[in-house]
């Protein structure tokens, strides 16, 4: 018999390390909301049948964005077989608010108490039996990141999914709801017993909703006009009673009989050394003067290591291998007596088209290692928080910054990520700006670039790079904010969490799942857009050998829209090649200069021009992924047309700038 286990609990308590120790997944765990947008399902290890689905983290059933509606719906529909509730020990009090609702739900539970370890270094008491005498459920201390008690609650949840016995069905929870809330909430309930069960609700949960004035609910059970005025006149009475508003009763009630219960089961002595380092560095790292400094100098050291000395130096000798791997294949191949076409296709096609991309492997993995170690440390949710102020200048929120900075990473999860905003406006613009970011796709052309034409500026033209493309999305913001986009931003509430050192097996999944993408990418897309430059670059359009590339398919058609880019510095045939197979992927850039321009791309461009060339591969539209994702998330394609064309737009703006700037001052 197969069981359905689903975790829930809020963001950052350890439901994803928890899903990964419980099925083997290498789903990254992150320390800032929006990184679990959609459920993930994994399998038990060595236990057959057992499903674990990893809901994304939320602190109320009352959805307000994509991610809480994802989570409601599946507990309310899909009524999973036990909920496992993973409470952050260190953060009782907030965690159980979300604990009380579940319960209502009438479906199996246990609580898994994570974050032991902090609580015993602390010297913190927590009387579990207490806990669970006073709820009605299993209550299982564990240490998710270490797989201490695992064993413990996936017996103790299969035991509560065989028995499918609701919480508090034993009556320990009477002093839960008491007074004015109780009589409400016992009346409601028999009200909309036979039309919640009928709609698939527990009628505990509906009455409670009802209460608190769910649309979404109201609307489900589809209630007379007659049941409506009761509940109506229920709801009028208890607030005449309390002196207070629907849904602050429930709220009070919840919050009553949770300080009972710390009262009574909790121990908790001073801040933790977690909790007292957290607040000193906090001090700086979230100064409202300081922070964004602090930041910008981080940021700048991660890619001064990255691209510097370093880094070149790994990425200048994995590139030696790869070529002489390119040299070597080129003289089995002659010496086979293969044809010279066959053995260009090959190697100046294929081998050196996805050899130039995976060159920088080390330097893309460098990279991720380091934002790898600030994501999970917590200091990234110190970002989006240092950034709310800024961002509210252009009309966004804090919350923005966590789709913005996966687009480092890759602009479709970044996109996707967008759910996680519960405004439609801010969502749309979001997606239009976030492309701005550069993805890690951008990083080998940067890369090529600045050895090439600044080896002695990188890092500084790296950086100016990155925080170039912030400044695009700043300035568009503004530039929408007074037009298209008119209005405020929705509140942000954001929970920071304390400083930890980054586990090890979150790094190295993080990183092996960053690596598999790129050198999949690098045999897929590159490769065959690799192959398909060869032939263009090779062929005329009459399909015969083209003399030279200037009489080739492709050299044509870049020809057309080069004068485009004449004032940009970069008005060739080659160029405009290149970017076009950018949109494909960008590290095609790379590959399709490595197949038309064989003597290097120093003979196209100079500083000035390479300049402003990566100006323009920095702000256009990332690639067709990108703008399949923008068409799902917007639901519009005239809106994907139009923030395509921006992007664009943009990007030619601004490249023409840097050049002209650039001539203007002597450059």
């Amino acid at each position: 018999m197969k069981l359905t286990l689903a975790l829930a609990g809020n963001q950052n308590c350890g439901k994803t390390t928890l899903f990964n120790q419980l099925t083997g997944s290498s789903q990254h765990v992150g320390n800032f909301p929006g990184v679990t947008v959609e459920k993930k399902e994994g399998f038990i290890r060595k236990r057959d049948g057992i499903a674990v689905v990893d809901l994304p983290g939320i602190y109320s059933l009352s959805p307000y964005t994509s991610e809480e509606v994802v989570t409601r719906d599946f507990l309310v529909r899909e009524r999973p077989d036990v909920i496992v509730n993973i409470v952050d020990a260190t953060n009782i009090e907030r965690n159980l608010y979300l604990t009380l609702q579940l319960m209502t739900l009438g479906i199996p539970m246990v609580i898994a108490l994570n974050m032991m370890d902090e609580i015993r270094a602390n010297s913190g008491i927590i009387d579990v039996s207490g806990m669970e005498r006073k709820l009605g459920v299993f209550v299982v201390p564990i240490v998710a990141n270490k797989g201490e008690g695992l064993d413990e609650l996936l017996e103790r949840a299969v035991d509560a999914a065989n028995h499918k016995v609701p919480p508090g069905s034993d009556g320990r929870l009477v002093d839960f709801c008491a007074g004015p809330v109780h009589k409400a909430l016992h009346a409601i309930t028999h009200l909309v017993e036979e039309p919640s069960c009928a709609a698939g609700y527990a009628p505990r949960f509906a009455a409670t909703k009802l209460i608190e004035g769910d649309p979404l609910l109201e609307a489900a059970l589809n209630l007379g006009k007659t049941d409506g005025e009761i509940i109506r006149k229920i709801v009028a009475e208890m607030e005449s009673d309390l002196g207070t508003d629907r849904e602050a009763a429930i709220a009070d009630m919840r919050y009553s009989f949770i300080e009972t219960l710390i009262r009574q089961t909790v121990v908790k002595k001073a801040e933790s050394r977690e909790q007292l380092r957290s607040i000193a560095l906090d001090r700086v790292f979230t100064h409202r003067v300081w922070g964004l400094p602090v930041f910008v100098a981080i940021m700048t050291l991660v890619f001064w290591i990255t691209f510097g000395p370093a880094g070149s130096a790994v990425s200048d000798g994995f590139a030696a291998v790869i070529d002489a791997g390119i040299a070597l294949a080129d003289r089995f191949l002659a010496s086979a007596g293969v044809s010279d076409w066959m053995r260009s296709l090959v190697v100046d096609g294929a081998m050196s088209g996805v050899g130039s991309v995976l060159s920088f492997l080390p330097v893309i993995a460098l990279l991720f290692f380091f934002l790898s170690l600030l994501e999970d440390s917590g200091y990234m949710a110190r970002i989006a928080f240092v950034l709310d102020v800024l961002l509210r200048k252009i009309g966004l929120s804090g919350r923005s910054f966590v789709p913005m900075l996966v687009g480092f990473g890759c602009s479709v999860p970044a996109i996707m990520a967008t759910r996680t905003l519960s405004s439609e406006r801010d969502r749309r613009l979001t997606i239009i700006l976030t492309p701005f970011m550069s993805c890690s796709a951008k990083v080998p052309v940067y890369a090529v670039f600045c050895a090439a034409f600044f080896p002695r500026h990188g890092a500084l033209v790296m950086t100016a790079l990155y925080f170039g493309g912030i400044l695009a999305a700043v300035g568009s913001g503004l530039l929408f904010k007074r037009t298209v986009f008119k209005g405020n931003s929705v509140p942000f509430v954001l929970e920071l969490p304390v400083y930890r050192l980054p586990s090890v097996k979150s790094v190295v999944l993080h990183l092996w799942d960053k690596i598999q993408d790129f050198v999949q990418r690098a045999f897929t897309i590159i490769f065959i857009g690799s192959l398909i430059i060869w032939t263009l670059t090779n062929l005329s359009w009459t399909f015969t050998l083209a003399g030279d590339g200037a009489s080739s398919i492709l050299a044509s058609v870049g020809s057309f829209a080069a004068p485009i880019f004449a004032l940009n510095g970069f008005g060739n045939w080659q160029s405009v090649a290149a970017l076009v197979s950018g949109f494909a992927a960008k590290e095609a850039v790379l590959s399709t200069f490595s197949v038309i321009l064989p003597g290097g791309i120093e003979s196209s461009f100079t500083p000035l021009s390479a300049l402003s060339f990566l100006t323009f591969t920095l702000l256009y539209t990332p690639c067709v992924a990108a703008v399949a994702a923008t068409r799902r998330e917007m639901g519009s394609a005239k809106w994907t047309v139009a923030a395509v064309t921006f992007q664009t737009a943009v990007a030619w703006a601004a490249s023409f700038l840097v050049f002209q700037g650039g001539r203007l001052f002597g450059f």
